[in-house]
């Protein structure tokens, strides 16, 4: 070296990010200092705490107004926001009824039918009781009650009429209803669903099966496939 002097920095690295790349590895470097924790957990005491208190596209007081974008973006007049709610409310539907389904044990044909039947019915008509948790419970109990009335023969009124009062005795003490089951009514009474309201909603979607024809709603399924053809499963050639 020239003169015995030292070597001049390199002017292609700027200094904070030289000291910036040479990170130390010492035990303890990784933590955070009592002072910064402390002034986190003094800020975060006052802050959101829960998704539903956020003020994100909110106004910020009762007499306060929304900007335009926002309020396009409330009432689904941007592009982007187009359908959300029919395709948000139509997973809803699916999301609980599969739920539902799930913990109440049915069996893939019922859970179809169920779900099928939920994802195309007009909610509207079940008035203050259009939950859609109220509605799938209605729709899984005759769902299931239907099956198990087919089952027995309980269904066709003309043949009924032609049997002796024995046999219908002996049919109808063979027959279950899923109100008899202790998950179903305990999910019913977590809905505020008894017994008169079973009943009257079912009415109502029996109706409403008749005006959208949904009787053989399945989902993921075309009743109207022909039997004869092979069944399409996963990996088959």
């Amino acid at each position: 070296m020239p003169n015995g002097g030292t070597a001049p920095r390199p002017t292609s690295v700027p200094p904070d990010e030289e000291e910036v790349g040479q990170l130390s590895r010492q035990p303890g470097d990784s933590t955070v200092s009592r002072a910064d924790l402390q002034r986190d957990e003094t800020t975060r005491r006052w802050g959101l705490v829960t998704p539903s208190a956020t003020r994100i596209g909110r106004a910020d007081s009762p007499d306060g107004d929304l900007s335009d974008n926002i309020r396009r973006l409330h009432e689904e007049r941007h592009p982007a926001m187009e359908g959300y709610s029919k395709r948000a409310h139509r997973l809803e539907k699916l999301r609980l009824t599969h739920a539902l389904c799930g913990s109440l044990g049915l069996t893939p044909w019922q859970r179809d039918r169920a779900i099928g039947t939920m994802v195309k019915l007009d909610l509207t008509a079940f008035g203050s009781q259009r939950a859609i948790p109220k509605v799938a419970l209605v729709v899984i109990r005759h769902v299931v009650d239907r099956e198990r009335e087919h089952h027995l023969g309980l269904h066709d009124e003309e043949w009924i009429a032609d049997q002796p009062p024995e046999r219908l005795a002996d049919l109808y003490e063979q027959f279950h209803s899923i109100t008899d089951d202790e998950q179903f009514s305990a999910l019913c009474e977590q809905h505020d669903l008894d017994v008169t309201n079973l009943n009257r909603l079912r009415r109502t979607l029996t109706d409403q099966l008749d005006e959208q024809d949904l009787h053989d709603a399945v989902y993921g399924r075309n009743p109207y496939r022909d039997p004869s053809l092979p069944e399409l499963t996963v990996g088959s050639a």
